[in-house]
């Protein structure tokens, strides 16, 4: 911890950040335990709602796969950057991730307890009849963390 921050300093930049932050724990159908105000604003969602939910449920049926499969390789690798993925709102709005950061989580003793997720650029995706992905080569709707 930086020298002159209280744990309670650094919690509360932590929630405000810009980066979106979340955090799973280690339970084989892994639930939320951490969302800052970025990720409860991307996902419409107030605290009560978004901690307590299986994570799973932050990407849509489709993604999940690559999801769980990305998560494992940072499990492995206890770390993974570069990860990117479409998600879905409390709404069911879709948004693209790119170069997020996964890592595992670790309780005092050491012991893996769960795994986190930080990114910075994300956008919306065009809403297509039948929810069809939008069409290759077509830009997406850029959103407040598209930074690229």
């Amino acid at each position: 911890m930086e020298s002159g921050r209280s744990p309670l300093q650094a919690a509360q930049e932590l929630f405000v950040a810009a980066t979106v932050v979340l955090a799973h724990d280690g339970s084989a159908d892994p639930r939320l335990i951490y969302a800052n105000r970025a990720a409860l604003l991307l996902w419409h969602r107030p605290w009560s709602a978004m901690v307590g939910l299986p994570s799973r449920l932050t990407a849509e049926p489709a993604e999940r796969r690559s999801r769980a499969h990305a998560l494992e390789r940072a499990r492995h690798r206890q770390a993974l950057e570069g990860y990117a993925g479409i998600r879905i709102d409390s709404g069911g709005r879709r948004f693209r991730i790119e170069n997020a950061r996964l890592w595992t989580l670790r309780e005092p003793g050491g012991l893996p307890c769960g795994q986190a997720a930080a990114f910075a650029n994300w956008w919306w995706l065009p809403q297509h009849p039948g929810g069809s992905p939008p069409p290759a080569g077509e830009r997406a709707e850029p959103g407040p963390g598209d930074r690229t």
